[in-house]
């Protein structure tokens, strides 16, 4: 199969990459929009992931991997809500802000761009790794 790439956010006061680096690996739980339950329906075993500080940094500051695909959200109320595992990868050298992104012509047409809000979204593999050269 071939690999797939994402964009998970978080808000730093929340869950921030100090805190995911810390625990290695995390239950991403709490995600409540359809949208975003569809892709964690869709992520797989060994998929990327540009974990991305929402609210004050507002920037890709390092990348995950997926290590466990779909399973039910413990912090649910409701059926239906799911979660996936994702273990800590690199850190980037320098944070990626939005204002950068909105700069690269070769993003403007990024999920984060056009659905800033979607908390889990698609990301193409030209997107991932332009994302990881501008953090070198």
């Amino acid at each position: 199969m071939t690999t797939q790439y994402w964009l998970v956010k978080s808000e730093p006061a929340t869950y921030g990459w100090t805190d995911f680096v810390r625990d290695g690996r995390t239950a991403w739980t709490g995600v409540r929009n359809y949208s975003a339950r569809i892709h964690l329906n869709a992520m797989r075993t060994g998929d990327r992931v540009l974990f991305y500080e929402s609210m004050t940094t507002k920037a890709v500051v390092g990348t995950a991997e997926v290590v466990r695909t779909a399973f039910p959200d413990s912090t649910a109320e409701a059926p239906g809500w799911v979660a996936v595992e994702l273990q800590a990868g690199p850190a980037l050298a320098k944070p990626v802000t939005l204002e950068a992104v909105k700069a690269d012509t070769a993003l403007a047409q990024m999920t984060l761009l056009r659905l800033s809000r979607l908390s889990v979204q698609p990301v193409t593999k030209p997107e991932f790794e332009r994302i990881l050269r501008l953090g070198r």
